[in-house]
């Protein structure tokens, strides 16, 4: 009983996603990184110097959620007709950052080791956390699109470059370390 309404909930609910994706009009606009959702104020916690990341651990950590985000909106976002509509972005985005996922892929692993967390249950936690989100945000799909159109230009050569539409650091207890 408990796993249908589970499961009858998560059907509801991806759908409501779903829609309000595809009701959505894209924006124009020319292509800027300020699209990234505001996030609530979260206070560090009383351990942070044991628990904090440094300035390249959290950029990996950021690149990786940029990237599986992304995915999640591939999926979610879709055309009145419920095609996807932001494959050919995606496919775009791949081709031109491969290179850097492949280095991601690598110093997640690093990164996981040392921070003894696991990789899957990480990018399965930002994908959780962004497909909940269409609920919430109604700019949701808007926000993909403009990530998308923002890594795609000329002007970013790097996949740290491009801000993730939603900052899930706070939320998942990934915070910087404070200088000093």
């Amino acid at each position: 009983m408990v796993k249908q309404s589970a499961y009858a909930s998560l059907v509801v609910g991806l759908g409501m996603a779903l829609a309000a994706c595809a009701a959505r009009a894209p924006t124009a606009s020319a292509p800027a990184p300020n699209y990234q959702a505001a996030t609530a104020a979260t206070p560090a916690p009383a351990n942070l110097r044991a628990v904090c990341y440094d300035t390249a651990d959290l950029g990996t950590y950021r690149v990786r959620s940029v990237q599986q985000q992304l995915a999640v909106g591939v999926l979610s976002c879709k055309s009145a007709d419920g095609s996807r509509r932001l494959t050919e972005q995606y496919r775009a985005f791949i081709d031109k950052f491969s290179p850097d996922l492949a280095t991601n892929a690598a110093e997640l692993k690093s990164l996981a080791g040392r921070k003894r967390f696991n990789i899957d249950v990480l990018v399965t936690e930002i994908a959780n956390r962004t497909a909940g989100r269409p609920i919430q945000d109604a700019e949701f799909c808007s926000r993909h699109e403009r990530a998308f159109a923002w890594s795609l230009t000329t002007q970013v050569t790097s996949l740290a470059q491009v801000p993730s539409p939603y900052d899930f650091g706070p939320e998942m207890k990934v915070f910087p370390c404070t200088p000093g």
